[in-house]
């Protein structure tokens, strides 16, 4: 915990850090803070501790020294990394109106399915993101709202923490969304009937995004190699001829991959020569898991910096994407006020009343969350994957570099798609993402969301080995 010591005496401002470790107890952690001697004989005197939940302390002092010069101690930066996270509960979410159930029988036609499709986690919420706007409604008042400097300087230290990547406020626009951001890019930058390169299977709103807006998808298909997605630089050479846009998955979403420094450098190439701007959908950065180190675009090189708009948010790894808390960081300045002039003619750019207060709470306050929520994470996937090979050779865990969604590799079952999907929600009784929504690529796969409890996971994986078993195995 970092505690400030601020000195108030004739104009004199003075800063004196202490670094208290916590202990086991926070009671402990209290009186070994309060029995420390200070100098010039402190006496500490206490107006504020309290815990909200299990998880945030907050303590606040007032000192006075003998000579009566008034002292302030104030937290600024309090620290959760003392805090052992509960990945295992399950949530009840009914009666939240979650997509993931409420979408059950109008898609599926029955709502006793197991839910793991929609790519929102199950997981609690981090408390002091709900901290943030517990706080925020205990003011009564529901204004009109402006974007705090706290929003731009978390965005700031989180990108520069995390990615080397340094981006000042002036390069930062608020979007209400990725896919709206991506829509608005699209109106923005081309016309109809203009071409829009992608890379297949892949997030399924690329498709649905570009040709609702009456613009051609153009396709260079990944390759899919030794368990792991590869991009295939020879036909996207050809591919991209043409295209306006080029729309990249950055990480990938179904696959997971994380591409390589060598992959996003030729693709920034290859399209800064074409004349093809690059929109990179970086949700799934802050998800990327050990051993892996996710690239901003952007930061690739100087063709890639200013031939490209990143779309980023913290709601995929803090599970928050009710709150619609989405940026774009633009450093080229010609584009960056031209898509700036088009958002603030509808007014885009303007944010709900939580989506700035929130986006700096999980960038100042979650590091250590995430950290575990990671950790938590990749042992899902190790556990999927082996139990697959385990007890289902014939399904395929094709394991992310990063995010919480696994792509199953089902061909060697020998359905076709139709039979495939009817395999899951019929037999196992399950409801996951069918493969070829992401693109005819898909084809043959499915989508697991393992961003759950474990429980839920050895429920899933139950049901599917028993209706497994009963075609498979004699």
């Amino acid at each position: 915990m970092i505690l400030q010591i601020i000195q108030k005496s004739e104009g004199v401002r003075v800063d004196f850090l202490f670094y208290i470790e916590a202990k086991n107890r926070y009671c402990k952690l209290w009186s070994e803070f309060i029995s420390q001697p200070f100098a010039n004989n402190f006496q500490p005197f206490t107006y504020g501790f309290y815990l909200l939940g299990n998880e945030c302390l907050f303590i606040g002092f007032l000192f006075y020294p003998v000579d009566k010069v008034l002292y302030f101690c104030n937290i600024t930066k309090y620290r959760t990394d003392f805090m052992k996270y509960n990945f295992d509960e399950v949530i009840d979410r009914t009666g939240t109106d979650a997509l993931k159930l409420e979408a059950l029988k109008p898609r599926w036609g029955r709502d006793d399915l197991l839910p793991l499709w929609v790519a929102d986690m199950d997981f609690r919420t981090p408390p002091f993101i709900m901290n943030a706007i517990k706080e925020r409604c205990e003011k009564e008042v529901l204004g009109y709202t402006s974007k705090p400097a706290s929003y731009y300087q978390a965005i700031e230290n989180w990108l520069f923490t995390r990615y080397d990547w340094k981006v000042s406020k002036e390069l930062i626009s608020f979007t209400p969304g990725i896919v709206v951001g991506l829509a608005h890019v699209l109106k923005c930058f081309t016309q109809p009937g203009d071409k829009v390169l992608i890379q297949s299977p892949v997030y399924h709103p690329f498709f649905l995004v570009t040709e609702h807006n009456y613009r051609e998808v153009v396709r260079n298909p990944l390759i899919l190699e030794n368990g792991q997605y590869k991009m295939d630089l020879d036909h996207f050479k050809e591919a991209v001829k043409g295209c306006k846009l080029f729309i990249l998955c950055n990480p990938h979403n179904p696959g997971g991959r994380v591409w390589t420094k060598e992959e996003l450098e030729a693709v920034a190439e290859i399209c800064y020569e074409n004349g093809t701007m690059v929109i990179s959908d970086e949700i799934h950065a802050d998800l990327t898991l050990k051993g892996f180190t996710h690239t901003p675009f952007a930061k690739i090189s100087e063709k890639a910096r200013v031939n490209s708009i990143t779309f980023m948010s913290p709601s995929k790894a803090f599970n928050m994407p009710g709150l619609a808390s989405s940026y774009c960081i633009i450093e080229n300045d010609e584009v960056r006020k031209k898509i700036r002039n088009y958002l603030n003619a509808s007014e885009f750019s303007e944010g709900h009343i939580f989506a700035f207060i929130t986006v700096a709470a999980a960038y100042e306050h979650g590091t250590e969350w995430l950290n575990q929520l990671l950790d938590y994470i990749q042992d899902n996937i190790d556990y999927v994957d082996s139990y697959l090979q385990k007890n289902m050779p014939l399904i395929k865990a094709i394991r992310p570099q990063a995010s919480y969604l696994i792509f199953l590799d089902c061909k060697e079952l020998g359905f076709n798609q139709e039979e495939l999907v009817d395999f899951f929600v019929d037999k196992a009784h399950l409801a996951l993402n069918d493969g070829s929504m992401f693109g005819k690529e898909g084809t043959g796969f499915m989508r697991m969301n393992a961003g759950c409890p474990r429980s839920i996971l050895e429920q899933a994986l139950t049901q599917l080995q028993k209706a497994y078993n009963n075609k498979f195995v004699d």
